[in-house]
């Protein structure tokens, strides 16, 4: 039987730029508490890769939406599998990340995303990692977390990450598409990218991953 879905269960929600580092970080955070994880990102690559194997443009908002509503995807432990197919490290290519940022932009788009985003919120609890949990999907977090670093340290994090999964990059393309998403995410007109009032400002440039957990394990402690 499925955990009961209630807005009782507590959640942690992580917001920040890409290749910050916050989805390892909330990986580990929900594996410590024993929380489900949402990767709220996850589901805007799916929705540029499908597209994209529509051969829709990430630029039409109202061929995209009925893909968003329609997605028929099933996470499986760090597998994610859409239509019948693993396409884990499909979106985690950099052209697909682009895609998810160009098409998170439409409120449509956003929209149909959100009773998904919500319905990963379970007992025990939920940590969830994107650009708005804490403005807008959850925003009676308990704990909300604005976690960044520099662009420099995320371009080779990246470009280490692609490196290692037998990717070809260059690392001054990744700093300028970074800076481009970073623009983008911050001045879309619905939910854009921002620290909320009230969150903790984490900043991982010179941070290794345990610190960063600890830190916020300590945070949700508190409250």
């Amino acid at each position: 039987m499925s955990p009961k879905v209630t807005s009782n269960s507590p959640v942690i929600a992580i917001d920040g730029p890409t290749a910050s580092g916050k989805g390892t970080v909330a990986q580990k955070v929900a594996e410590h508490l024993g929380y489900h994880y949402l990767d709220s990102g996850a589901l805007y690559r799916l929705v540029g890769l499908a597209s994209f194997k529509k051969g829709i443009s990430t630029a039409s908002e109202q061929e995209l939406a009925p893909i968003a509503k329609e997605l028929n995807v099933i996470f499986q432990g760090d597998r994610i599998i859409l239509d019948g197919e693993d396409v884990s490290d499909q979106i985690r290519q950099e052209e697909m990340g682009k895609r998810a940022s160009e098409v998170a932009i439409h409120p449509m788009v956003r929209q149909a995303l959100v009773a998904r985003q919500h319905a990963f919120r379970q007992k025990p609890g939920l940590v969830a990692d994107g650009r708005d949990m804490a403005s807008a999907i959850f925003t009676d977090a308990v704990t909300k977390v604005y976690l960044t670093a520099s662009a420099e340290a995320r371009a080779e994090r990246r470009y280490k990450q692609l490196i290692a999964k037998g990717f070809s990059a260059n690392i001054q393309v990744l700093l300028q598409d970074l800076r481009d998403r970073d623009e983008r995410d911050a001045n879309r007109s619905n939910s854009p990218l921002k620290a909320v009032e009230g969150a903790h400002h984490l900043d991982t440039t010179s941070m290794t991953i345990e610190e960063a957990v600890n830190q916020i394990l300590k945070w949700h402690q508190v409250n």
